[in-house]
């Protein structure tokens, strides 16, 4: 029997008749092995195809939505009504750690901001050695409690690891107590040297935090605010915040009092990064989402199907607002 005729047979019996490999291999008088070859080739020729049909989803319209909204570019993964919140911040994690690997190569700097969506990705991540590159943090980490290397120094870590790119931390607290503070460490130059990196990155990573919900955001489930700041953010409309500098739900945050003293960059700063990368997952991921995206902090958006229809409800909801005032 040809080689050909082989794949074919042995396609035939695997596909159509279901049959297992030890069984066709009984019938072509080979290894299994072999056969497990024969079918690597036959679909790497063409003579077998293989479809996947997927359940109906709303995810392109939904993202066609968004991104014509906001004009940029949306990755919404579908997923079934009944996904979990942790199942949803996986396949958002997946999602987005391939397409930084596509998206990430030598000579190139990345921002990355610690989270809670952060960590999840960094399970995600495909080995892709690189050259000349580096991964930079983009906000501080420190608190009253620990110094934030075990949660945000690793993290970063494992981004640097999977690159094969020269890490930099940034060693200052997530929140200054005092704004004189923070303007006296950006004049400090080993400060200044990763601020001057940050700047230059080629690509910034991040997701959006919330007060509340099942998957709590890290930067207020971990000790970094106390409870006057959040009662503080509560009273002057605060939904949530991107590289823990707070927003209100227009996207303003310019004259807020605790963005003073943190230490991420703005929504204004992260707009000299080229791409800038959100990914969210969660039911009250919508509303702080939402205030990103007017705040243009966002090129590429990564959100799993649920929390792209909630971020479009809330859409609508702010638009009839607006339209019967």
């Amino acid at each position: 029997m040809e080689k050909q005729e082989q794949m074919l047979a042995a396609a035939s019996m695997y596909y159509l008749q279901d049959l297992k490999m030890e069984a066709i291999a009984g019938r072509l008088h080979l290894s299994r092995s072999s056969v497990s070859r024969l079918l690597k080739e036959a679909r790497a020729r063409g003579l077998v195809e293989i479809t996947l049909r997927s359940p109906p989803t709303a995810a392109p319209e939904v993202g066609r939505r968004i991104q014509d909204a906001f004009g940029i570019t949306t990755h919404v993964v579908p997923l079934g009504a009944s996904a979990s919140a942790p199942e949803r911040l996986e396949q958002v994690a997946l999602t987005s750690a391939r397409l930084i690997g596509g998206w990430f190569d030598s000579g190139m700097t990345m921002g990355v901001a610690w989270g809670t969506t952060m960590a999840a990705i960094t399970r995600h991540l495909a080995k892709k050695p690189t050259r000349g590159s580096a991964v930079v943090q983009l906000n501080g980490s420190a608190n009253t409690r620990t110094y934030g290397v075990e949660f945000a120094g690793e993290m970063m870590v494992r981004f640097g690891e999977a690159f094969d790119a020269r890490l930099h931390l940034f060693p200052v607290p997530a929140f200054f107590d005092y704004a004189e503070t923070r303007q006296a460490m950006w004049r400090e130059r080993s400060v200044a040297r990763v601020l001057d990196l940050q700047r230059t990155a080629d690509i910034a990573l991040f997701g959006v935090g919330a007060l509340t919900g099942e998957v709590p955001s890290h930067v207020y489930s971990a000790g970094y605010l106390e409870q006057d700041d959040i009662r503080a953010l509560t009273r002057d409309g605060v939904v949530g915040d991107v590289c823990t500098v707070f927003l209100r739900a227009d996207g303003t945050y310019e004259d807020l009092d605790l963005n003073r003293r943190a230490t991420g960059p703005t929504p204004a700063e992260l707009q000299a990064v080229p791409r800038r990368v959100c990914a969210a997952a969660g039911d009250n991921k919508a509303a702080p989402l939402l205030a990103a995206l007017r705040s243009q902090a966002v090129t590429d958006l990564v959100v799993d199907e649920i929390t792209a229809q909630a971020l479009v409800e809330v859409m609508s909801a702010t638009e009839h607002a607006a339209a019967i005032r």
